[in-house]
């Protein structure tokens, strides 16, 4: 564990000892971490990197949270947030370079602002460029790698490194980086549309969110990946009787039954508790394992495992 005071005193940014990650989640569900950091500016971010490194420390890389769900108890682990320290977006031409602590939805509002078309069906995603980017967010039929050119990227030595989109790869929900690289910045090629043909598009997707998603209870997303391009994973639960499963204040959604939402009081036992159930009973229905689309912080893995 590094030293409270070498940390107050090496950097100027926000560090919350012991706190609760609930503070930081969309899900509102989470135990004490040693800190959470948000560095000042990008040379602290690239400071504080090295030295958790350096001194062999856990960490995770979080960006807004919207995709997260962490354990009760007490982590042994360092939080580092970007969403301070790196939020710089600048559009020319057709051109974007964007920061990764830039939220998906100021990306999006600043394209449509300068007609630029390939990021709307991404209106109304939470969370930042970052997370999007290593889970490869995507919606109607698009995925934000589509238009992705290079990446900047700060390794566990803090070496910065620039890697062009052709070396990389993305599949659905996935990518090619690691845990240990840090997302810095990333440059996307749009192409010029007209403004009517734009807001059609971002209509489409806003009111496709609305129609289909339980957007006034906190949740995650979805929970899991759909199985393939042709079963979806909410169809597979609904069809096994679990929409509406409840967990102490934790529910399978009856609207939309690949999220499963926080009443107000839920705990993170709940939701892990729903995520094994539907996994347990989609396995014996329909020989399906379904993975995981959020990301967790503090499980093992029989924790969210159907047999254990």
């Amino acid at each position: 564990m590094l030293n409270k005071n070498i940390l107050k005193n090496k950097f100027n940014g926000e560090i919350l000892f012991d706190e609760k990650m609930s503070n930081h989640t969309s899900y509102g569900v989470g135990g004490k971490v040693n800190a959470y950091i948000r560095p000042k500016d990008k040379t602290e971010l690239i400071d504080i990197i090295k030295l958790v490194h350096k001194n062999k420390c856990k960490v995770y890389y979080l960006g807004s949270g919207s995709n997260l769900l962490v354990n009760d108890k007490d982590i042994d682990c360092y939080v580092i947030s970007p969403t301070k320290a790196i939020k710089s977006l600048i559009i020319k031409d057709n051109i974007i370079q964007a920061d990764a602590g830039v939220m998906l939805g100021k990306l999006v509002k600043e394209s449509i602002k300068n007609r630029l078309t390939g990021l709307e069906s991404l209106a109304g995603v939470p969370g930042t460029l970052g997370g999007a980017l290593k889970m490869n967010a995507g919606a109607w039929g698009s995925e934000i790698s589509n238009y992705l050119t290079s990446v900047d990227i700060i390794d566990s030595n803090g070496t910065f490194k620039t890697i062009k989109q052709n070396n990389l790869e993305f599949q659905y929900r996935s990518s090619s980086f690691s845990a240990s690289e840090f997302i810095i910045s990333a440059r996307f090629k749009l192409e010029k549309s007209t403004e009517k043909n734009i807001k059609q598009k971002k209509k489409i997707a806003s009111e496709g969110r609305i129609r289909t998603q339980p957007l006034k209870f906190r949740s995650a997303g979805s929970v899991f990946k759909n199985p393939s391009s042709k079963l979806a994973a909410g169809f597979l639960i609904d069809k096994s009787g679990l929409k509406g499963t409840v967990c102490g204040n934790a529910q399978i959604s009856t609207h939309h039954a690949n999220f499963f939402i926080n009443h107000g009081n839920a705990k993170a036992k709940d939701i892990s508790h729903l995520i094994k159930l539907t996994r347990r009973s989609i396995f014996e229905r329909f020989g399906i394992l379904l993975d995981l689309e959020i990301k967790t912080i503090g499980f093992e893995d029989k924790e969210l495992f159907p047999y254990d």
